[in-house]
């Protein structure tokens, strides 16, 4: 596929902007331009080409199964966006007064319920931006609730297992805690012995992930949060695998005490390339009144923002939140309804089927039923054949299926993490679990085929330490090995921008 730039020529375009009939800006001599920007010049038709063609090289959930272990890469179903769509919806502007926004206020007080009817706690802000946002939110509730009891200096600590997001320590340190880690033990739980002596006066609470990254359930929660809440500490739960639990057990139930929610993965947002996100966060009544404003309340005249909370940690993001988040997660709700758990009933069920199928030829490092999704091992096939976690997920791509998590939790050695969701159907998971049998033949007969793989895509095999030392971040910066004269002549004359 050649360059846009190498498509340019001169004179072409693809439109023109009308004339405004404003006046022309007199601009300083200093910063006007010598000659024009170096854009490329092409006409509609072979604009539209080119990007169609380049969109084909795009691997999402909509053109094909995306077992993105922790991620939960579910359908988006369309009738939400056309929801989000609706003319009141989209075109709210941030600035609108409250009179006039009236149906978007309502809809994000009821989803405010509903989250925490689903989390089993008392009060939710919508505000943080995602996840991430969303456990920095609640370490800092922690903070301005032991602040409020003198004991901010005091509790320094946060306990976080071996098996937990990377984002987790970051909110720790960001929040301006300390570290303390704890062991997993070989049933996959939080290692109680290990634990023992590691809360105490001095400990702040606990980040958690239950289901946890390993895909499951911690059998000693109860004893867990006893042993916080005995110390005076709180209980975090990242929400990141809420999806095996919806309607079936509820975190406040389990003892947390703070829980964000990541509704770009449980309740179905397209959530590729960064974004949107949305990680409202979930707090018990003691908790609520550090709550980020404005915080969306309901009066006897309709719904507002409240901005007089004077225990409040303040704003964690500008406005009230991702609006279009909340419209499309509220429509996946209300499609369940009170059936909500079959969602997650489906998702276990889908796990545990594909388990089945591919558990004997992988290793499996904790051998108990997985909840919403479940990590392999290709490490015997690294010590038999030479063949890596990595070389795996390579050559699914040519099974035509996006590669899953791999390396990650860091407590399995060539880790495979994997999700199907509720939303694939019985075909899929199979044709999957076929590849990944086939793939294991392979590293035992043919294991330089996946050493080698993807053979099938645009872009093969990088060399990774080349690529770690010689970063080509831009066009332009000197000659080109792999490209034509042409193209390399091509890049030379783009703009540098990165």
């Amino acid at each position: 596929m050649k360059l846009i730039y190498e498509k340019s020529r001169p004179g072409r375009r693809a439109g023109r902007f009308p004339e405004h009939g404003l006046p022309v800006p007199d601009v300083p001599v200093e910063l006007r331009r010598s000659e024009p920007p170096r854009l490329p010049e092409l006409a509609e038709p072979d604009l539209v080409r080119h990007f169609t063609e380049l969109s084909t090289r795009n691997f999402g959930i909509d053109t094909g199964f995306y077992p993105l272990g922790s991620c939960t890469m579910k359908h988006n179903p369309r009738v939400n966006e056309r929801i989000a769509a609706l003319p009141g919806f989209r075109d709210l502007h941030p600035h609108q007064e409250e009179d006039g926004a009236q149906g978007a206020l309502r809809l994000c007080w009821e989803l405010q319920e509903v989250l925490a009817e689903i989390t089993g706690l008392d009060a939710v802000s919508l505000q943080p931006a995602a996840g991430s946002q969303g456990e920095l939110t609640g370490l800092l509730l922690m903070r301005a609730y032991f602040g409020e009891r003198g004991e901010d200096e005091q509790r320094r600590k946060i306990v976080i297992p071996d098996t937990a997001h990377g984002t987790n320590p970051a909110s720790v340190t960001m929040a301006g805690y300390e570290l303390t880690p704890v062991k997993t033990d070989a049933r996959g739980n939080i290692d109680i012995d290990d634990l023992e002596g590691k809360v105490d006066e001095h400990t702040a609470g606990l980040m958690l992930t239950n289901p946890s990254t390993l895909g499951l359930f911690d059998e000693n929660i109860e004893e867990i949060a006893r042993t916080f809440h005995r110390a005076g500490a709180l209980m975090y739960y990242d929400g990141a695998n809420l999806n095996a639990v919806c309607g079936i057990s509820r975190p406040g139930d389990m003892g947390f005490d703070i829980v964000h929610i990541n509704l770009h993965k449980t309740f179905s947002q397209p959530h590729g390339g960064g974004g949107p996100g949305g990680g409202p966060i979930a707090v018990a009544k003691r908790l609520e009144p550090f709550l980020p404003v404005p915080a969306v309340v309901r009066r006897h005249d309709g719904y507002g923002f409240d901005y007089d909370r004077p225990k409040t940690i303040g704003k964690v993001r500008g406005f009230a939140g991702p609006f279009g988040v909340f419209v499309r997660s509220y429509a996946f709700i209300l499609a369940y309804g009170p059936q909500l758990r079959e969602m997650s009933e489906a998702a276990v069920l889908n796990a545990n089927y594909l388990l089945a199928r591919i558990r004997g030829a992988y290793e499996l490092p904790v051998d108990r039923l997985c909840m919403h999704e479940f990590v392999l091992s290709a490490r015997l096939l690294k010590r038999e054949h030479g063949v890596t976690a990595l070389d795996v997920a390579k050559r699914l791509m040519d099974y035509g299926f996006h590669p899953p998590t791999v390396y990650f939790p860091l407590v399995v050695p060539e880790a495979l993490m994997i999700e199907p969701t509720e939303t694939e159907t019985k075909e899929t998971l199979d044709a999957f679990a076929d590849a990944m049998l086939a793939i294991a033949e392979e590293a035992a007969h043919e294991p330089d085929v996946l050493k080698s793989a993807p053979h099938g895509r645009p872009v093969g095999r990088l060399d990774e330490v080349k690529a770690a030392k010689r970063v080509v971040v831009r066009y332009g910066f000197g000659e080109h090995p792999d490209l034509s004269g042409e193209a390399a002549e091509a890049i030379a004359e783009a703009p540098r921008g990165v």
